[in-house]
């Protein structure tokens, strides 16, 4: 059994290792699949339960990396033997603890890197600025931690499997042959690095954050992931779009400092038009009184201007500066509330119609 495991201890190795590489990288996944298992009541499952499954589950594939490690070795110098016990204490002494070291160096960087690097960052990235509201300040904050975690992650496990690797073999020619192939490689990817570059200055120039609604490369939703390669985007019908960073040559924000009301609303030509701004601006102005809009309206919505005279009927824009992601649900609520008091004082909202003219009745 144990020769069979050393002759395919290289395909061991492999399978294992990224097992464990995609546990490490999806760890923030597993977790908030677990806290969505928490929520369903349904679900008899304690999420401790799920969390020691999933724990010891990597600590398996885990050892077997380190067992795999150590056939392939042994299968390299030619010993396909049953391992004795010294030739484990001879392993453990030359390569193990090192290799351990190594390990937990990594893990202490990565604890480090996540626990203490987020809270300083955050404060300096939520100081007030003028122009900039905290929520906007917190979702920026969100977004470059996310980036600089995911950056930093895939860092720390190159730099640990390169020194693990260095200590059973020279890498020195690996490393060369690996620039090679990058610089043939890089002829084909440029792609991903226009990507890339594109990623760090959408972060650097704060064009949009995760949380805020934006239109790029002919896609408007909700941003739910930006990272230096990609944009993620859910629509209003639930799709998500993944839109590289490269493609981006216009990001429209809706949501940056603040949003504003812009609504046309048409009335019939008969009606009288002093009297119909006096309606609007009555009924924006108690809806702005309110508690629950008062919140999130920052200047009172009212009549700019008679903004055109159209086919059935002539239109009146109404604006009003609000708070970021509200003017929608704002303008739903101003809809319902102008056609009541249209019909309470008997304000026509006209619809498409045609008067057809056949001429004077001749005489006799």
């Amino acid at each position: 059994m144990w020769e069979w495991f050393i002759k395919n201890s290289l395909w061991f190795l492999i399978g294992s290792g990224l097992i464990v590489l995609l546990s490490f990288f999806f760890n923030e996944k597993i977790r908030s699949f677990v806290r969505r298992r928490k929520e369903k009541k349904t679900d008899k499952q304690s999420p401790d339960s799920y969390r020691t499954i999933f724990m010891v589950v990597e600590l398996l594939f885990f050892v077997l990396a380190i067992l795999s490690l150590m056939a392939l070795v042994s299968y390299l110098e030619g010993n396909s033997t049953i391992v004795t016990t010294t030739d484990i204490k001879i392993w453990f002494t030359v390569h193990g603890i090192k290799n351990i070291i190594v390990i937990l160096i990594g893990m202490l960087a990565w604890i480090i890197l996540k626990r203490f690097v987020p809270a300083p960052l955050e404060k300096y990235l939520t100081r007030p600025r003028k122009g900039e509201s905290n929520e906007g300040q917190k979702r920026r904050a969100t977004t470059i931690i996310g980036v600089l975690l995911g950056v930093g992650r895939i860092v720390i496990v190159i730099i640990v499997i390169l020194l693990i690797l260095a200590d059973y073999f020279n890498i020195g020619p690996v490393l060369a042959g690996f620039g090679i192939v990058g610089i043939a490689v890089g002829f084909g990817a440029q792609y991903l690095v226009k990507d890339i570059i594109a990623g760090i200055f959408i972060l650097l120039e704060n064009q949009y954050r995760v949380g805020d609604v934006v239109q790029v490369a002919d896609v408007s939703g909700l941003v739910e992931e930006v990272n230096l390669r990609k944009t993620v985007l859910r629509d209003l019908d639930g799709i998500v779009h993944h839109v590289p960073n490269g493609e981006i040559r216009v990001a429209s924000n809706f949501s940056r400092h603040f949003a504003r009301v812009n609504l046309d609303i048409s009335v019939a030509y008969g009606t009288d038009l002093d009297l119909a701004i006096n309606v609007i601006n009555r009924v924006c102005k108690e809806m702005a009184e309110e508690k629950e809009w008062s919140k999130v309206i920052r200047t009172v919505p009212q009549v700019l201007r008679v903004n055109k005279l159209g086919d059935s009927g002539i239109e009146i824009k109404i604006t009003g500066d609000v708070k970021p992601l509200e003017q929608w649900r704002i303008m739903g609520e101003m809809r319902l509330r102008l056609k009541k008091a249209f019909d309470a004082n008997g304000i026509e909202i006209p619809w498409p119609h045609t008067k057809v003219y056949f001429g004077n009745k001749p005489e006799n």
